[in-house]
């Protein structure tokens, strides 16, 4: 009987833990809404600092209509988890605006007025093997209404979502764009190319800016910038006239901003085809300069010399049927290289540059040099001539050598500066209102590399059911558009875009690779040593001969060339085996990671799990005793 009112109160006991637990967690879901703790080392799910001030200034209400068919996508499995983090991402930015955004959800069911509206907005419909079509994006208007649309929301851009929606945002809260003059000699807007007889499509570059500015073509011909340019972009100046030099001086000494791009070498430079000199556009220099302000501010970038770093070498394709190589002169600059204090630097990962340049500070530099991207200490300049006509990154390592130095790529130039042209304007201009020097200190960002800008260092783009979907690879845009909002004053969005690059790279596996790939040029480079030695003994032997059979080789002749398939085949072998040590170290590599992982880790939470249990046994026999 006593055992059966035990049992009785056990599951009474139990019923009421899981009515309570049932209780709290109904309670939790409605006074917990939309509080989460997030855990991540980055803090990937945490809304940014950025996207909380682009909210917090929205002054009138924004409509946000987020189409998802959600019906349709029953049959679309792999969208269903990301159209919950969009939605989750969207009800956060509600959470944080104030009122101030208002969004509703809508299935876009087929045959229905929600489907009309979501193809009047212009969104793109997703077709499924079943034949249905699946909605997944977002389109928002503001009280003027002006609109903005995010098409479709592709899964493989989910590291950026949180920015584009920002972004969004952002450009219908602020209607007024700050205004980038850009002058620059190369078709970043897009042109007619003559080869293939098409219109070649404009940068991504140039269409990042345009997203975000009011970005205005200035001529390289013109004399004076104009007081509503925010920021000058310059981009390849080359032979620029004193009197557009003079127009720039005075922008820069009336306060106006500058970002400058320049290159000792600019591969994206291709000069027009003449047809009775073919030979010209290969001989013209690639190069661009500022030389007479850089002189004045007190920085120099050579034109002479492009940088080269054994760390931070691209790998890049050999000659045909050669395996793959690592270019000097091509650079994947890696965390380290970012100044981490200034804001527009602090959060990138990876930016990549082409036969950049780099900038040197003079002695009696007038300004103050903050560098934003440098180069490792295992680095050093290769002549211009080396890169023009090159074939074979390979051939660079002859006369590359490491100074020891590190070099600055991209710095920032801050403090007062006086006037390249002291007299005033060049040949019989105005002098009117000339400023000798700058009524407050410059704010300039240089970058000694052009090459940067072009599609093919940092981003894919591929069309996607007629809409032009970009693919970035490296922060080669974040960098630019986030030296701009620095530069206009609006730092908001930075925080946000510098997440899209999120990366954990295998840094010990990179390091094994370069050691192998060290090794395999050192052997290779003496087996090409060996044939070049053989050739020549070989000529040697054929020119000295005094028989009249010259086309029968010589016993000497054909020992020679033994000699050399026999020293092939042990070079060979080397090669082969440096592979196979570099294969082995990652697999060993591999495995310790495994045997920690899986065996290391459980055991030591499994120890500590039974020392906890033995204590708590001893601590209760102890009081049992007393």
């Amino acid at each position: 009987m006593e055992a059966w009112h035990k049992n009785i109160f056990s599951f009474s006991g139990l019923a009421l833990l899981g009515v309570l637990f049932i209780s709290l967690i109904m309670l939790s879901n409605v006074l917990l809404r939309g509080i989460r703790l997030d855990l991540t080392e980055n803090k990937l799910y945490t809304v940014s600092e950025g996207t909380r001030n682009v909210l917090r200034k929205i002054d009138e209400p924004i409509n946000v209509y987020f189409f998802y068919s959600e019906t349709a996508a029953r049959n679309a499995p792999s969208l269903r988890p990301y159209a919950t983090r969009v939605r989750e991402t969207l009800e956060e930015f509600v959470q944080h605006a104030g009122g101030k955004l208002r969004l509703q959800v809508i299935d876009p069911k087929p045959f229905s007025e929600e489907e009309d509206q979501a193809s009047q907005f212009g969104l793109q419909a997703l077709p499924t093997p079943s034949g249905e079509s699946v909605y997944l994006g977002l389109a928002a208007t503001n009280a003027v209404g002006e609109e903005e649309t995010i098409a479709f929301f592709e899964p493989g851009k989910e590291a950026a979502l949180e920015y584009d929606i920002a972004k969004l945002i952002y450009t219908l809260a602020s209607p007024k764009k700050p205004v980038i003059g850009l002058m620059t000699g190369l078709a970043m807007g897009g042109d007619f190319n003559p080869q293939t007889r098409q219109a070649d499509p404009a940068w991504v570059i140039d269409d990042q800016i345009n997203s975000l500015f009011d970005l205005r073509d200035l001529s390289p011909t013109v004399t004076a910038i104009e007081h509503e340019i925010d920021v000058l972009m310059l981009v390849h100046p080359k032979s620029l006239s004193d009197e557009t030099l003079y127009g720039i001086d005075q922008f820069i000494m009336r306060g106006g901003k500058a970002l400058i791009f320049v290159d000792p070498h600019a591969e994206i430079d291709r000069p027009p085809q003449d047809p009775n000199n073919p030979a010209a556009a290969f001989a013209a220099s690639r190069s661009s300069s500022l030389a007479r302000l850089f002189d004045t501010w007190g920085i120099e970038v050579s034109t002479a010399n492009v940088l080269g770093d054994n760390v931070l070498a691209l790998q890049v394709g050999g000659r045909p049927g050669a395996a793959t190589s690592r270019h000097l002169a091509l650079l994947g600059l890696s965390e380290r290289s970012f100044n981490k204090e200034d804001i527009v630097t602090g959060e990138l990962s990876n930016v990549n540059l082409g036969m950049p340049g780099f900038i040197e500070v003079t002695e009696e530099a007038a300004v103050t040099v903050v560098p934003l991207m440098r180069s490792t200490d295992e680095a050093g300049p290769i002549p211009v001539d080396r890169v023009r006509f090159l074939s074979d990154p390979n051939d660079l390592r002859g006369v590359f050598k490491a100074t020891g130095e590190q070099y600055t790529l991209a710095a920032r130039l801050s403090g007062p500066v006086s006037s390249a042209f002291p007299e005033g304007a060049p040949g019989d201009g105005d002098t009117e209102g000339h400023l000798p020097e700058s009524k407050e200190s410059i704010n300039v960002v240089v970058v000694a590399d052009v090459d940067m800008l072009a599609d093919q260092y940092w981003a894919q783009v591929r069309s996607f059911f007629g809409q032009r979907i970009v693919s970035a690879w490296a922060g080669n845009g974040d960098f630019v558009v986030n030296t701009l909002d620095n530069l206009t004053g609006s730092s908001d969005l930075i925080g946000i875009r510098s997440r899209e690059s999120y990366r954990r790279p295998f840094d010990r596996v990179d390091e094994l690779k370069r050691m192998a790939d060290e090794r395999f040029l050192a052997k290779e480079q003496e087996l090409q040593d060996q044939l070049t030695l053989t050739e020549e003994k070989l000529g040697t032997l054929q020119s000295g001969r005094d028989d009249d059979n010259p086309l029968v080789m010589t016993a000497e002749q054909s020992a020679e060339i033994q000699r050399f398939l026999d020293q092939r085949v042990q070079i060979r072998k080397e090669l082969r085996r440096v592979r196979r040590d570099l294969d082995r170290d990652i697999e060993l590599l591999g495995t310790k990671l495994k045997l920690i992982n899986i065996g290391l880790v459980p055991l030591l939470i499994s120890f500590g799990g039974l020392g906890a249990v033995m204590l708590r046994s001893r601590r209760r026999h102890t009081q049992a005793a007393t």
